[in-house]
């Protein structure tokens, strides 16, 4: 295995390698990224991505109905007997013409990848089970995470099914959905409540990782983003193995859109794919540091000579300035996004671009989602929020091919929903007035009657 799989420095000026069992998750040499290398001309890959059709075939094979796994020769770092699957990524592409027309799109041009039918409800579970399957390999134990909740869910999740390790999860003071931390809650893990936010809470958990020798799992762990790649494969299979012309997807710690153009770009070196589609990160305003530094400030990947100290001094202006990360979208309420590197990467190979939106437009875009039958989280909207914007600005065509990724469940953050809906203003405004939300655009209030039968009738009717 040591010949076919390690761990490389993306920085192509360093070329630092570490074994594959090397759980640092730090270059050796310079200290950053690394990716999870393969010896492509000695392993075997298919010929075309219609193999994997056959994979349906043999759905009693856990291997095979996993929507991670059936992919396994394109991330193929564990023998069979290693992997660890709970069934995630049975997800949903669906076609979505109603929420096309509300971003000023075509019929038939925009789809929506569902991740919030992953056993934990989000897309966490890809990388998860990837991760898990490297840290049974490695023989850990304990496994940790910081998370401001979908990855602690997902941790919690496969801990518990598989009960090979214990899950330690580190959250900030009152930055997590409770809709998330029920979830670790109930799954057992050990929940580790620090003052200060997911940036303080991912700095504490490596070092405590790295004292302790726990595995972490957050998205600096290259092998997570593996299972995360399998997204886009299953995107590509819905698609009938078209490359669409734009990704769309939210940005917090930037592990997906990284994982995202790894794919497409190992798929296009392996002659699988004739060509890369562009790349759209969305923020939410009150967290939107990709959005300044790669828009506003110009911070470009270089070949890997990026802009670090630039970098550095917009960090020491967040911190001189007590700048924390502010938005509903809490899956994304990220200010020192892990992966930015992977991800000034993906934007230069993938042509991309980076938005921001405020809460009440990722608000109303999550409304239009869930009117259409899928209901997803606020982080979700940005997805939806943003590809409006760039339909608008007519950077994203109006007839291309757009796949938004919707990364979580409804249920996820439940309160947000419910008080956007909500017909009482003590509800809207403990939630989302006080947030800076003034008012919202597709809400669906309840209709209050009297206990009586004719009235009851009379408000049905008048409503349908």
């Amino acid at each position: 295995m040591a010949d076919l799989l390690f761990q490389r420095c993306i920085n192509p000026a360093c070329g630092g390698t570490a074994d594959w069992a090397d759980t640092a998750f730090r270059c050796p040499r310079c200290g950053g990224l690394l990716d999870v290398a393969y010896d492509w001309n000695r392993l075997p890959v298919p010929s075309s991505l219609k193999h994997f059709e056959s994979k349906w075939a043999s759905r009693s094979n856990p291997l095979d109905f996993s929507g991670v796994w059936r992919f396994r020769e394109l991330l193929p770092f564990a023998p069979d007997d290693k992997i660890v699957t709970i069934g995630e990524g049975q997800t949903l592409c669906q076609r979505a013409d109603a929420v096309a027309a509300y971003c000023g799109m075509s019929p038939g041009r925009l789809f929506l990848q569902y991740e919030g039918m992953n056993p934990s409800g989000s897309f966490k579970d890809n990388g998860m089970s990837a991760a898990f399957t490297h840290a049974r390999m490695t023989g850990a134990t304990r496994a940790a995470c910081a998370s401001t909740g979908n990855t602690s869910a997902s941790l919690a999740a496969y801990c518990a099914a598989t009960q090979l390790m214990r899950g330690i999860i580190f959250i900030g003071s009152g930055k997590i959905s409770y809709g998330k931390l029920s979830q670790a809650l109930e799954h057992g893990a050990l929940t580790v409540q620090i003052q200060g936010d997911f940036d303080d809470a991912l700095r504490r958990v490596q070092e405590v990782s790295r004292q302790l020798g726990i595995y972490l799992v957050n998205s600096v762990n290259p092998f997570r983003l593996e299972g995360q790649k399998t997204i886009m494969f299953r995107v590509l299979e819905a698609l009938r193995w078209e490359v669409p012309d734009w990704v769309v997807v939210p940005g917090g710690n930037l592990g997906n859109v990284s994982a995202f153009a790894k794919a497409f770009f190992e798929l296009r070196e392996l002659g699988l794919i004739a060509r890369l589609p562009r790349l759209a990160v969305i923020n939410a305003e009150g967290a939107h540091t990709a959005y300044q530094l790669h828009e506003r400030l110009g911070l470009r990947w270089n070949g890997g000579a990026f802009d670090a100290a630039g970098v550095s001094g917009y960090y020491g202006e967040l911190d001189a300035t007590n700048r924390k990360p502010d938005t509903l979208a809490s899956a994304i309420e990220i200010n020192r996004p892990v992966n930015l590197p992977k991800a000034l990467r993906a934007l230069d190979c993938c042509n991309g671009v980076v938005r921001a939106v405020p809460d009440a437009q990722i608000l109303d875009a999550k409304a239009k989602v869930g009117a259409g039958g899928l209901g997803c989280e606020p982080a979700s909207g940005a997805s939806v929020a943003g590809l409006r914007h760039l339909v608008a600005e007519g950077v994203i065509e109006r007839d291309a091919s757009v796949v938004c990724i919707l990364t979580g469940h409804v249920l996820k953050d439940s309160d947000e929903t419910v008080a956007y809906h909500s017909a009482d203003p003590a509800t809207f405004e403990a939630k989302l007035g006080k947030r800076g939300v003034k008012s919202v655009s597709f809400a669906n209030r309840a209709v209050q009657v009297p206990n009586d039968l004719g009235a009851i009738v009379a408000a049905i009717q008048s409503q349908c």
